[in-house]
Order: C-alpha cells, then sequence, then structure tokens
C-alpha cells in the first residue's frame, strides 16, 4: 500500500508541474492519453502492482543418509631393528703422582775477606795489585 501512495504523489507532481510545452495540439493530446493510460494502470492494479502473488508449496528436504564409517585397518609394517653399535670403551685415566716441589738450595758465597796490606817489595804486575788502580797512592 505504501508502494502505491508513493506512485501516486510521484505522478501527482509530475503532472500538476507547470511546464511549457510547446508542441502541437496533437502531441498534447498524445501525451495526455499515454499519461491516463499509465495513471489507469497503476491505479487500477492491473499492470505491475495488481498481480496476485502466487505461493507454490515448499517441497520436502530430503536429507541423504551420511555415508557408513569404514576404518581400513593400518598397513603392517615391520621396521627392522636399529644397527647395534658398539663405540670405543670409555676412557680411564690414571690419577697422577703427587709433584712434590723442594726448592733448589740456595747458595751465598762468603763475603770475600780483605787483609791488611802488605809492605813488601814487589815487582813487575804485581807492584801495583791487580785490583788496584794505577793513579791511586797507597
Amino acid at each position: 500500500m505504501p508502494m502505491k501512495r508513493l506512485a501516486a504523489v510521484a505522478l501527482m507532481t509530475v503532472i500538476l508541474l507547470p511546464g511549457v510545452a510547446f508542441a502541437g495540439s496533437s502531441t498534447d493530446a498524445a501525451l495526455g492519453l499515454g499519461a491516463f493510460a499509465v495513471f489507469n494502470q497503476i491505479l487500477g492494479g492491473v499492470g505491475v502492482f495488481g498481480r496476485p502473488v502466487v505461493f507454490a508449496p515448499a517441497s520436502p528436504v530430503v536429507y541423504a543418509p551420511p555415508p557408513p564409517v569404514v576404518y581400513a585397518p593400518p598397513p603392517v609394517v615391520y621396521a627392522p631393528p636399529p644397527p647395534i653399535v658398539y663405540g670405543p670403551p670409555p676412557v680411564v685415566y690414571a690419577p697422577p703422582q703427587p709433584v712434590y716441589v723442594v726448592p733448589q738450595p740456595v747458595y751465598v758465597s762468603p763475603r770475600p775477606v780483605y787483609g791488611y796490606r802488605r809492605y813488601a817489595y814487589r815487582h813487575g804486575w804485581e807492584k801495583h795489585g791487580r785490583w788496584d788502580r794505577h793513579d791511586r797512592d797507597r
């Protein structure tokens, strides 16, 4: 029902709008008759909006039964036994002998002993003494 009202309001708006037509009288008559025919079909219910709605009965829903569940046994597989691996025997280390560190004996030479000077006659190299300087007085 609201669709019919909308169509009628739209048609009345179009028809009643003031418009200037510069056509001849035959064109005016044709346009008027065409508009009248369309208006009659819309309001009379003979055209697009007037058909009765036909409902077809719904067909019954048929479900196929689910397929049977079949479990196949797993294939028989005989795996070969794992290979036997013989590794080397474990290494056993004997504990080493204890190491004793003995310090070396410290040798301390005695202090040199210088005796008194001998006042004796010496000759040659021994005259000055090996360890004495030549420029030193005795």
